[in-house]
């Protein structure tokens, strides 16, 4: 075989291979693994002709020759070969080094969105926004040390355009950094860290056959199962329904049992760290100020066939917080108890058994949760001095309930689009902690009352650039669905008692927000 012609078909199948790869990362990879078929194939090559040369050993002398000058041409050509797969191998591995030592990863997730908003406040009087317009960035990044060992981070973006009236009022804008939803809202144009975590995987526990996982860091806890559908993303650990921010802690999952899909995964996290400033007297010593918040949580999934799936969680809050004024926020924050929160879902990955392909490609979910708060002995928390059930005294626990089903089914006009419908409903001393739900008027889960929604992505270049119009409608029942945790910002008034505690002009009855945006990712 001619050397150069070789070589040219070998660099065309191998450069081509899967070009339009998320990444370089993963052209090199595809590349390598191309190159081992290859081997391979020299390899059987090799053995089916030593395997025919010892069967020909008794042919005649004239015949051997024959054989000998064969051999010896395809001795050639194997060598050409093996000596042409030595080289693109030599070269993809100093690419490799070159860029991180084979293991990076990079990724842009670009989003411009426009939002029209509506208010109707309890009293009747209204507040809206015609065109608020966004831009968020996130740039992921991945590198892999080995097959156990990666590291995932992510830097965020999130600004309204141009400059925003209003930011600079203290009482409305005290929050708009808070460590929770720092990368969830349309603040500054200052690039942050979303998350930043280092993940370990093993196939084996302490000698048992038990897959595991161990991570540490700013966790990837936002856009969490079942509210990822509807932002048309992959869904981190956390189910959404009852958590949905950021924070800093560990995980580490178990998996059970392979055929039922089964694992456990214990999480911890804290939300807020007691330590005073820098430059005082005792840098960074506790104080008498707002102790540690930390949440401790089990995710427990007994199946999941990819078809079926039923998922549990439960986690513990201590030392929640409110704010000390409602009108003026800049004073503080005061700690109020510890909360406890159940969430369980069943989804349908495929309704019925190839029943059609519309209904094999749609999903199905019913989630339910169910939360109890736990006050300090003078605290109230999720209600006030006087509520609709009377309540009066410090100290006493509340729970609420809430119950989420929704459904997504192929675009009815593109092959490749998802639409998809949306209900909730919460009772009046539901809590979550869902404040970076990526909904502008507020945590839909969150609601005390109803909230509708219905959406549809589509694709306008290949799985690059989509876009998407989004309705949500919530209508409250009950004050304090996106507040904090106290008697405060946190209080469960109906409508009608804030109405006669003169708060209809700071309380929202019902809330709309209009979204359409487009999207690239790469």
């Amino acid at each position: 075989m001619n050397k150069p012609l070789f070589i040219s078909l070998i660099s065309v199948t191998l450069l081509s291979t899967n070009i339009y790869a998320e990444s370089m990362y993963e052209r090199f990879q595809t590349m390598q693994k191309e190159l081992e078929t290859l081997k391979q194939e020299v390899a059987t090559l090799k053995e089916e002709k030593n395997s025919k040369s010892e069967m020909q050993k008794d042919a005649d002398e004239e015949s051997d020759a024959i054989i000998e000058i064969k051999s010896k041409n395809e001795e050639s050509e194997e060598d050409d070969l093996e000596e042409t797969l030595d080289f693109f191998d030599s070269r993809i591995s100093k690419l490799n080094r070159a860029t991180s030592g084979n293991r990076l990863k990079l990724g842009a997730d670009y989003r411009f969105t426009l939002d029209n908003i509506k208010y109707t406040m309890a009293d009747k009087s209204k507040a809206k926004n015609d065109a608020l317009m966004t831009n968020r960035l996130w740039v992921n990044m991945f590198w892999k040390a080995n097959n156990e060992l990666s590291f995932h981070a992510q830097v965020a973006y999130q600004k309204a355009y141009g400059a925003r009236s209003g930011a600079s009022n203290p009482t409305s804008s005290s929050y708009e950094n808070f460590d929770w939803i720092t990368n969830e809202n349309a603040y500054d144009g200052l690039m942050r860290l979303k998350n930043a975590y280092f993940f370990y995987q093993n196939d084996t526990f302490a000698s048992l056959d038990i897959p595991w996982t161990f991570s540490i860091g700013r966790r990837p806890s936002t856009n969490g199962h079942l509210i990822n559908f509807r932002d048309n993303d992959g869904a981190s650990s956390p189910m959404a329904h009852t958590v949905n921010v950021e924070f800093d802690g560990l995980s580490s999952k178990f998996s059970l049992l392979k055929d039922w899909g089964t694992y456990v995964k214990f999480c911890a996290g804290r939300g807020m760290s007691n330590a005073a400033p820098k430059f005082s007297t005792t840098p960074y010593s506790e104080t008498t100020d707002i102790p540690e918040i930390d949440l401790v949580g089990l995710i427990f999934v007994p199946f999941n066939n990819g078809h079926y799936s039923f998922n549990t969680q439960y986690y513990y809050a201590n030392n929640l917080i409110d704010s000390i004024s409602l009108t003026d926020q800049t004073q503080g924050f005061d700690t109020v108890g510890g909360l406890h929160s159940f969430t369980a879902n069943i989804m349908i990955q495929g309704i019925g058994n190839e029943w059609s392909e519309f209904l094999d490609d749609s999903t199905l979910f019913i989630s339910g949760a169910y939360t109890k708060t736990n006050p300090k002995n003078n605290k109230r928390m999720l209600y006030g001095a006087v509520d609709a059930g009377g309540a009066t005294q410090t100290g006493e626990s509340k729970t609420g309930y809430s119950y989420w089903i929704g459904t997504q089914f192929p675009s009815l006009i593109s092959k490749d689009g998802k639409w998809g419908l949306e209900f909730n409903h919460g009772s009046q001393y539901f809590r979550s902690i869902t404040y970076a739900e990526d909904t502008n008027i507020g945590s839909k889960v969150a609601v005390r009352g109803d909230a509708y929604e219905a959406y549809f992505t589509e694709y306008l270049v290949e799985k690059y650039l989509s876009m998407q119009i989004r309705y949500t409608y919530i209508d409250y029942d009950y004050t304090g669905s996106n507040g904090f945790f106290g008697e405060t910002s946190g209080a469960s008034y109906s409508i009608e008692d804030a109405i006669n505690f003169g708060m209809g002009n700071i309380v929202v009855d019902k809330a709309q927000d209009i979204r359409f945006y487009i999207r690239y990712k790469y």
